[in-house]
Parts: C-alpha cells; structure tokens; sequence
C-alpha cells in the first residue's frame, strides 16, 4: 500500500537534537566583558591611589607610607583576581560567610592577596577566620582575643596579626558601633583588650583600627584617634599600624597618621545590594 514512510520507519535516517547548553555547567568567562571589567577596576584603582598620593604629599608624608586595602565585600571572587593582577597585594572583607568561600576561590584560581577581616566578628566564627585571614582589624574585646589566640593556636602555623578597634563615638552608645572604650570594663576596656591581645602567643599585636562616627566631622575623630595611637604606641611600640579611613574620608585619616585607608567603592564600583 503506498503512502508518505513513518517519520521512524526503516528508511528514515534520525539526525541527533543538538544538546542546548547545560544549566548546571560552570560558564565560561566572557573575554570581552572580563577585559572590561578589568579597565573599568583599573580606573578606579587608579583615581585612588592618585587621591592616597595626594593626601599623603600634603600631609608631609611619602605615598607608600599609606597601604591601600580594597574592600571586596559583595563583590565576586573574579574582581579579586583582577585586583591581584593590577598589583594590589592587599584586599578586606567584612563577613566571614562570604570571605571563607571567596578566600578559597581566589587561592585555587592563582595568586592570593592578603587578607584583612574588617568587620565585626562573633567569638564562634575565630576558628573559620583564622584559617585564611592574614589580619584582623576588628577585635574589640578580652573574650574575642581569647578566641581568635585559641583558634590561630590550633589552626596557624604563625602568629595572626591583629589590630584593635576602638571606638570614637562618645555617649553610653560608644562601643555600638564595635570598638573596644574607655575605662575599666573587664572585656571592653581599652587597655584590657590591648592586654589580652599583646599577651597572647599566637596573636601579633599591630595597631588600632577605628571608624569615623556618623554625624561627626571626620578630621576631629581621627584627630583623637591619632592622639590615642600615640599613648598606645608608647606602651607597645609594635602597634604600629593605624587603621581608618574609608571611600569618603580617607584624606582626613591619611592627614592623622592612617598606615592603611579601606577603600571599596571608589575603586570597584557600586556596591551590589548582599543577599
């Protein structure tokens, strides 16, 4: 009986679907958009260091006496590898969650910067930060101390530098914000949390750390902040180093003695929203 053959009858040749792509499949960087990407963080690198250099020169001081960290937080791990390639050797994340696994990425694709945990950080955290963090601005008090000097004694083959936050804002609020106050409070107190930290083996006692207060001019509190530097560099001389100084105000901290500025935005780019 004649009639059109059965689209799978024997005399049909069935071609293969090509397959569509795969949506678990890693994607592929995009040659173009990486190479832009890459210009678009050189730039801003660029404008930030010009504005360090510029501060640093009208405060009588030389331009490499200012570390720049560029603060990667909410930005991928790609970006940090694109600031590695562009010669920054110093990068800060704020939370633990997204720094762990960004740390990782970053080491397993090439060269790794060093690290510098910014924000505040809960005691049960110590023994994941401790693991990639080169150093901590952040400890704010005797019992953070104390965890992060058991974690990098279990966990580091050397000592994990540490700078302490203080607070500049003033008021029964002072220590809201994170930072180690004034006073004696037994796990808060300044002097008590610098104590712990220059005590312990495996912590390297480096400086202070501090943020400009909201609604506060930023010159006056790191004036004060540079003057506290200097009563805690008498009593350590290691604690050298003077952490402060973001996007916004990084000329008045360089103008009081700031060694490192953290800069994000300025150099990256608006910040995606966290999730």
């Amino acid at each position: 009986m004649s009639g059109s053959p059965s689209p799978d009858g024997p005399g049909t040749v069935r071609r293969p679907v090509p397959a569509g792509p795969d949506p678990a499949a890693p994607r592929r960087a995009d040659p173009d958009r990486s190479a832009a990407r890459r210009a678009e963080i050189a730039a801003g690198l660029a404008a930030v260091r010009a504005r360090v250099a510029a501060a640093a020169a009208a405060a009588g001081r030389a331009a490499d006496a200012v570390t720049l960290v560029v603060v990667t937080k909410t930005y991928p791990a790609a970006d940090v590898g694109h600031l590695v390639a562009l010669g920054v050797t110093e990068v800060g994340e704020n939370r633990d969650q997204e720094a762990a696994p960004k740390a990782a990425a970053v080491a397993a694709a090439g060269p790794a910067p060093r690290w510098h945990f910014i924000g505040q950080l809960q005691r049960n955290k110590a023994a994941s930060v401790v693991t990639y963090a080169d150093a901590v601005h952040s400890v704010d008090s005797v019992r953070l101390a104390g965890a992060l000097a058991g974690a990098a004694a279990r966990l580091r083959p050397a000592p994990l530098d540490v700078l302490v936050q203080v607070s500049l804002d003033a008021g029964p609020d002072a220590a809201a914000r994170g930072g180690a106050v004034s006073g004696d409070d037994p796990d808060t107190g300044l002097d008590r949390v610098l104590a712990a930290v220059a005590g312990a083996g495996a912590l390297r006692l480096r400086g202070l750390m501090a943020v400009a207060p909201l609604g506060e001019r930023p010159a006056a509190a790191f004036d004060r902040l540079q003057h506290l530097a200097a009563r805690v560099r008498a009593a350590y001389p290691q604690a050298a180093l003077l952490s402060a100084g973001m996007s916004g105000d990084l000329e008045e901290a360089v103008a009081c003695g700031a060694t490192h500025v953290r800069v994000g935005s300025a150099v990256l780019g608006k910040r995606a929203t966290p999730g």
